[in-house]
């Protein structure tokens, strides 16, 4: 599968319509972007927007829940949504011949949802099912705490689901309000990949995502410089949890693929540094990883771990140890080499599914305005220097910057 044909129409109503057609499938994925996430609430009604997503689904002036569901389920295709820190999507995947259908249940829900105030109340209750399954699960929670510590006076570290206060609190005018807000056709792009003809999506567009005119303010903040040190939480558990590391860059900041980059090499895969050092080497962890993730204007690198807590120190000593080798020692050209095609490699396979182009055509269009074709992508990747890696990790790999946000067990 190759790239093949990218289209973007902004419609008279503000509405942003983008493809990729591609002519081997037979299918689409259709997504509708909603550029708003737990990043544009208060802490006074965080969970809001992934309330709100959850109660996309309860009843449109159309549909009832069931309803809803079965348009696509009948078509054979698939619907689902998602809340983020800056955006919440909703899609559908389904053959190409039911796009009308398709394009057309996306817009019920995005447009015409009712919000009934008895579907909102077990609603609440299933999501703070969702936050207690989340407290069991101490390698997602300290990912949470992770960022809520990066970032501890910013939209950006509050959790995106909610706390049980915020939940229990959150009201259907506060509900209604948010949506109202956000959900307008100016911060929504309706974004398609797969045998798609981008004309028909576009008229299709026109027909059904039809909204009030609403001025709502799309506002966003800089989190300033963020915290560091060591925070160590007891939990029920029987394994350390440990969590390390510093804020990264945006989704368009240059050094992107540089920080890619040394992320592959730390600890994406059974090769990597970490996984080789602190695993197969000391057998210290059995599961153990890095991670980026990028925002508008900042980021997050991280790697996580769990182990014995009798060996907590050792494990977070060959972790500094590792940062601290990337930062002093230039790389080889044959394992920057590799590290490439790992990178490349997996940025290719995974635009064999139609999703995944149609989630990357959404957040370019969001982080830059514009499409970069793979291929383009893939030669930033080759550019990139030893040097430029040096550079990058110096940058952000500092040891004396990183906070650490550590699990151990009940004493």
């Amino acid at each position: 599968m190759i790239f093949q044909e990218y289209h973007k129409t902004v419609l008279p109503n503000g509405l942003t319509v983008i493809s990729e057609h591609i002519s081997t499938v037979r299918s689409v994925s259709l997504g509708g972007w909603i550029k708003s996430g737990s990043r544009q609430e208060s802490r006074e009604i965080n969970g809001v927007a992934h309330f709100l997503e959850h109660m996309m689904f309860k009843g449109t002036s159309h549909r009832t829940p069931r309803e809803i569901v079965r348009s696509v389920e009948a078509l054979g295709g698939n619907i689902n949504a998602f809340t983020s820190k800056e955006q919440t999507c909703f899609y559908v995947e389904v053959l190409d011949e039911h796009l009308s259908q398709a394009v057309e249940v996306l817009a019920d829900i995005v447009c015409h949802s009712t919000f009934p105030q008895a579907e909102m109340e077990k609603e609440r209750e299933v999501i703070l099912d969702e936050i207690q399954s989340l407290e069991e699960s101490p390698d997602e929670l300290i990912l949470d705490y992770f960022v809520e510590h990066l970032f501890p006076e910013h939209q950006l570290g509050m959790p995106i689901i909610g706390t049980r206060e915020t939940v229990r609190n959150i009201s259907r005018d506060q509900l209604i309000h948010f949506y109202q807000q956000h959900y307008r056709s100016s911060n929504i792009i309706v974004a398609a990949a797969g045998n798609v003809d981008h004309q028909e999506l576009v008229e299709l567009c026109q027909r059904y995502f039809l909204f009030p005119h609403r001025n709502g303010v799309y506002r966003t903040t800089t989190p300033e410089q963020s915290s560091q040190g060591e925070y160590v939480f007891q939990k029920p558990i029987q394994q350390c949890h440990i969590c390390m590391g510093i804020s990264g860059v945006s989704f368009s900041d240059p050094r992107k693929y540089s920080l890619l980059l040394i992320n592959t090499i730390l600890g994406t895969g059974m090769g990597s540094r970490l996984f080789q050092n602190i695993r197969e080497a000391h057998g210290l962890a059995y599961g153990i990883f890095s991670f980026v993730d990028f925002y508008l204007d900042g980021g997050v690198f991280g790697t996580y771990l769990a182990t014995d807590p009798k060996k907590q120190h050792l494990a977070i000593q060959l972790l500094e140890q590792e940062f601290q080798k990337l930062q002093k020692e230039p790389l080889s050209q044959e394992e920057l080499e590799e590290a490439k095609s790992q990178l490349k490699g997996n940025l290719v396979l995974a635009l064999e599914s139609t999703a995944s182009r149609m989630n990357r055509l959404a957040m370019m269009e969001i982080y830059l305005g514009s499409f970069l074709p793979i291929d383009e992508i893939t030669q930033q990747i080759d550019n990139i220097t030893i040097d430029e890696i040096s550079q990058t990790a110096q940058e952000l790999l500092d040891v004396s910057r990183m906070l650490r946000i550590i699990f151990i067990p009940h004493k």
